[in-house]
Formats: C-alpha cells, sequence, structure tokens
C-alpha cells in the first residue's frame, strides 16, 4: 500500500501531462506541489517561467532556473497546478492549510484551467467537515470575525481561532495578515459561502474556491491516478 507521501508525489508528476513547454504557468503552493515543481525541473523542454502563490514555492523554482514572474506581470496563464485541503465532487475547495490562500486565489484567477492535485484523504461529500476552513484577515478586524462565525449567520456558524507557529505566536502569511482557521462548518453551498464572508469587513479572502473551482483534480489512489473532471 503506497504512502500519504508515495500518492503526492504520483499525482504531483502526473500533473506534467497538462503543462505545455514554453508556457508560462501558475503554481501552487505545498507539499504535493513541491513534488510538481520538482517534475518542472526534469522536463526536457522547459516552461517559460511561472507565477507562483508562495514565497516558498518561488525560491523552489528559482533554484530550478525557471523564471518568477509577477502576477501583474501576465494577463493569462495556461493552467495553473496546486493542491487542495478539501475538494468535493463539484470540484469546490478549501484551501489555505499552507496560508498562501489569497495569492492562490489570485493566480487561480487568471488560469484558463485549474487542475487540482490531491491524495484521496482530501476528496469530500460536504466542504468544512474534515479541515478548518483558512480565512485570511486583518489583524485588528480578527476577533470581529470570530464573533461573526459564532453567531452563525448566514449559514457559517462555526468556531475559529487565530492560527498560530509553533512557537506559540501569531501566524503572519506573506501579505503580513493573520489567518482564522475555523471548525465545525457544513459548507452546502459554497459560491453562496464564498460571497457572504468574503464581504464581511476585515476578511482579506476565505479558503473556499468556488468561483475558481478546479476544472480536473488529479487524485491519488492506490490503484494509481484518477482523474475527476467537472
Amino acid at each position: 500500500m503506497p504512502t500519504q507521501e508515495e500518492l503526492k508525489a504520483l499525482v504531483g508528476r502526473a500533473a506534467l501531462a497538462y503543462v505545455t513547454p514554453g508556457t508560462i504557468i501558475g503554481v501552487g503552493t505545498g507539499s504535493t506541489v513541491a513534488h510538481f515543481i520538482a517534475g518542472l525541473g526534469e522536463m526536457p523542454v522547459p516552461v517559460a517561467g511561472a507565477v507562483s502563490s508562495s514565497e516558498r514555492s518561488s525560491a523552489a523554482l528559482r533554484d530550478l532556473g525557471i523564471p518568477v514572474l509577477d502576477a501583474n506581470d501576465v494577463t493569462r496563464l495556461e493552467v495553473y497546478i496546486d493542491g487542495a485541503d478539501e475538494i468535493d465532487r463539484s470540484g469546490y475547495m478549501v484551501k489555505g492549510g499552507g496560508a498562501a490562500l489569497t495569492r492562490e486565489k489570485i493566480v487561480a484567477a487568471l488560469a484558463t484551467r485549474f487542475v487540482c492535485i490531491a491524495d484521496g484523504s482530501k476528496v469530500v461529500d460536504v466542504l468544512g467537515t474534515t479541515f478548518p476552513l483558512p480565512v485570511e484577515v486583518i489583524p485588528m478586524a480578527a476577533n470581529a470575525i470570530i464573533r461573526r462565525f459564532a453567531a452563525g449567520l448566514q449559514g457559517t456558524n462555526g468556531t475559529a481561532e487565530l492560527r498560530r507557529t509553533s512557537d506559540g505566536s501569531v501566524l503572519v502569511t506573506d501579505n503580513g495578515q493573520h489567518i482564522l482557521d475555523v471548525r465545525g462548518l457544513r459548507i452546502t453551498d459554497p459560491m453562496a459561502f464564498e460571497c457572504a464572508v468574503n464581504d464581511w469587513p476585515g476578511v482579506v479572502t476565505v479558503g473556499v474556491f468556488a468561483r475558481q473551482k478546479a476544472d480536473v483534480c488529479l487524485v491519488g489512489t492506490e490503484a494509481g491516478v484518477q482523474t475527476l473532471s467537472y
């Protein structure tokens, strides 16, 4: 039986089939994406460059000699490759476990096609049930947003808390903001949920990807890579 890391490597490499050499692509964040980035460095004909969603991925791309471009200098990307913390049967996702959700959503919005790469444990029937929902917030609004989740307005009832680092300090994103992790949710209407929470004052980005849903998901299973199209 393959390990979770082996499944991540399997789907990370499988995503290379969706990359056209010589083009500019979008690259996400996380341990599964790290395998995809490693594969990019082995392509006989490389990509022309990449727009990255995190400083960590940017550093890995540069180490392989792949140019990292600013999103402001790109009008469109052929494909965006990224993982998910949860993905449902319609291609809606929860993302942000790596604290890069805002940049991930920006890059995803530039792409013609979103290819999600994940192991089978990430496929769920209802979002919010197996992984806490990340919400990037402006620090001064954190407690107000925690109270709004506790109040359960518009079907958003959940318990939110600030994400902290291993030493107990509050995590600061690449954008200089904080992350709330919200537990106890059942997100049955991802589009409505995303729109509602994004309108709250102080929310930078909610980690529900409904407007920028996946077009394809490559799922690592014991039997190999399963392709789900939406």
